[in-house]
Parts: C-alpha cells; structure tokens; sequence
C-alpha cells in the first residue's frame, strides 16, 4: 500500500491513507488521477505520493453542521467584523486533517516535476484565546496508530502549529529570507477592515505574517491573503535545498463540515545579492473534516499540564518582537533544535504533574535567547 506520514520530525506519527494503493507487480496497479491532475501526460508511477510506512486508526465523520458554523450563518450577526471573529472561531474542532500538495508548472530549463506530497492525521484545534480584536488558535495533533500486529495504540499528542488572528494590525513581523524577520509597518488605511493571520511553528517561533480579508458573499465565508514569504516547510527542508523562499497567498474558507486551507505557492531561489528567481509554482489543499472519533480530548489535558510554561515561551517572544526590528534565528544550539529543548522541558512537566513558574519562566526566555543570533533596533537580552 502507499503509505503516508504526517509531519517531519523524528518522532511523527506515520499514517495510511485509504484508496492510494501501489499493488505489487504481479497485480493490477490502482492509482488516484487526481494526484496528477497537473501533469496528464507523465507517467503515473512517478507521482505517485511521497510517504512512509506505518498505519492509522479509523476515524468517524461528523455529519452534522457546527455549532460555531450555524452561528456564523444567523441573519442577526449584526456586522462584518463579528462575522469573521465567528468564522475565525469556526476553525476550532477535532478534526482528520489532510495535507496535499503538488507543483502545478516549472520555470527552469529541463524542470521535472517531483513527486506529490500528501499526509494526514488527527488534530485538535483549541481557542487559547478570544478577545474583540484578538482570537488565538493552537493546533494539536492526537495520534492513534496500529503496530504490525494491527493492535491500536496511542493517542500520542504533540503540539503542533499555531495562529493569531489581530484585527486591522499594524505592526507585523514579516519573513525576509535566511532565518531572518523584520518589522514591517502598515498605514492604517490599509488594513481597514482586514486581519492578519500569524502562524507560529510547533516551538512557538514566528514562521509569518500577513494581512488579508473575509468575504461573506452568498454564504460562502472566505479569507484571502496578500502575498508574502514563509520559511520552507518541514515537507520541503528535509528533501530540498534548492530554495529559501516559499512565496505565495492563501484562502481560508470554513463549510459546514470544517474548513479548508489552500495555498497558490511559488518556490523562490535567492542569490547572495537577494535576487529571485522563481524555479516552480505549487498548489496546496489542506482539508479539514470535523470528526467524533477518536476522542481527542488528550490535546486539551496535555495544554493544561504545560499551557503555563508555552504562555512564558510566547511571551518571550511577543517581548522579543516588540522590542526588535529585526532578528535572526539559529538552526541548532547545543546540538538539539529550538523545538527540541523547548518540547524536552515539556514533557517533563507533564511527566512529574509540577510546574515552576519562576524556573520555567528562566528556562522558555533563556531558550529563546539562545537561538537569537542577530538583534537591531533593540538591546540583546531586553527581553
């Protein structure tokens, strides 16, 4: 069968994915066309999904519309703006989650198309916070997987991404390449009405931020991006160097089931003196389905065995921002990645039941500082 994996690091679960099968040779080869639906003419066995090799537990669909999504669609919300804190707080949820992407065109000579990626797993989405002008979503993935002998275990939790929604934000942290950040100021005629979407990587680390705006036309609510840049994805950094800069927009729109991401993405080459050259443009569908089983009611008791010390960790970083222009970020400290030191202190936390708020305070600034490897516009440490 092909199989495939959900995330990237060491310890990800891996998970099948029903009806993308590879038989053997001696039998009939059963493909997905729409995997390739971007290249009709190239041979079916070479795009078939990268992945892995171990099996995920069934899910069950939920069937029936949202609670938040019937509230988005009431006649009496009275404006535009909390309609879309509704629609923000719609993504929230147990969901099966699917992450599918394929280059769709390539701009160099001889350009061959890779492989498509596809993934998916189990995820829990929670409000961490909801204020007028502020909602805050953290993503969890809760995993249940079966051993050889077909035997389900779990569920293994890990704190995956997050994102801040702010209405009409003016001061944004853009990505400007090389593990670098910089503040970029808006006039606020330009974000009237719209809200910025910043996501955090699975430490808590910026990844990026832009502005965008919800549509509510004809029932179908919808968030369209600008354009702007993002870091190379784990999907990608660990199979490819050919690139520094994903580039591109997105639309967030929320069904009566969930809620689907996609993205319109171009893989940008950077040279020593900045300039650009676009190698390949990528089309990105993540799908999430609203389920009611498995129960993944372990993401919500992890987050509130460890939610103090990731509030010290974002903090950190909200000081970090505020008081920077710009900054860098390393790869590695000590041998281990930022997501490493700061999900090892974690998992002792939750391991013991005991939390310090003094020692974990120190231990999440001090983390980030470390990583820090170029200041402006502020003082090292003034944080």
């Amino acid at each position: 069968m092909n199989l495939i994996k959900i995330g990237g690091m060491k310890r990800s679960l891996i998970f099948l994915a029903g009806g993308l099968a590879l038989a053997s040779a001696e039998e009939k080869r059963e493909v997905v066309q729409g995997h390739i639906f971007a290249w009709p003419f190239t041979e079916v066995e070479k795009m078939q999904p990268r992945g892995g090799t171990s099996t995920g537990g069934e899910v069950v669909l939920d069937k029936a519309p949202g609670d938040r999504w019937k509230k988005l669609h009431v006649d009496e919300v009275p404006f535009s703006m909390e309609r879309d804190r509704r629609a923000i707080l719609a993504m929230a949820g147990s969901y099966r989650v699917s992450f599918d992407f394929i280059e769709t065109m390539g701009f160099t000579e001889g350009y061959t198309p890779p492989r498509p990626y596809f993934s998916w797993g189990t995820e829990q989405v929670s409000v961490l916070a909801d204020e007028p002008e502020f909602i805050s979503l953290q993503h969890t993935l809760v995993m249940y997987f079966k051993d050889e002998d077909g035997k389900e275990m779990g569920p293994m939790v890990m704190k995956h991404w997050r994102q801040d929604w702010r209405y009409e934000d003016v001061d944004l942290h853009t990505f400007r390449g090389n593990s670098t950040w910089q503040r970029e100021k808006r006039d606020p005629k330009e974000v009237d009405g719209k809200w910025t979407q910043a996501v955090y990587q699975v430490d808590d680390s910026p990844r990026y931020e832009v502005v965008g705006e919800w549509s509510h036309e004809g029932g179908m609510s919808v968030w369209r991006s600008d354009s702007c840049w993002r870091p190379l994805p784990r999907r990608e950094f660990s199979v490819r160097d050919d690139y520094d800069v994903l580039q591109g927009t997105h639309e967030i729109a929320i069904t009566a089931s969930g809620w689907v991401h996609t993205q319109r993405n171009q893989k940008v080459h950077l040279d020593e003196g900045g300039h650009k050259t676009i190698l390949a443009q990528e089309l990105g569908v993540n799908r999430y389905e609203r389920i009611t089983a498995p129960s993944l009611v372990a993401a919500d008791e992890s987050l509130q065995k460890t939610g103090a010390y990731w509030a010290e960790v974002r903090k950190a970083w909200s000081d970090l921002s505020e008081n920077h222009e710009t900054f860098s970020l390393k790869a590695e400290v000590d041998g281990k990645k930022l997501y490493q030191h700061h999900f090892g202190y974690a998992a002792e936390i939750e391991k013991t039941g005991g939390y310090d708020p003094v020692a974990g305070r120190k231990h999440a600034r001090e983390t980030v500082r470390k990583f820090v490897e170029t200041l402006a516009g502020g003082e090292k440490g003034k944080y």
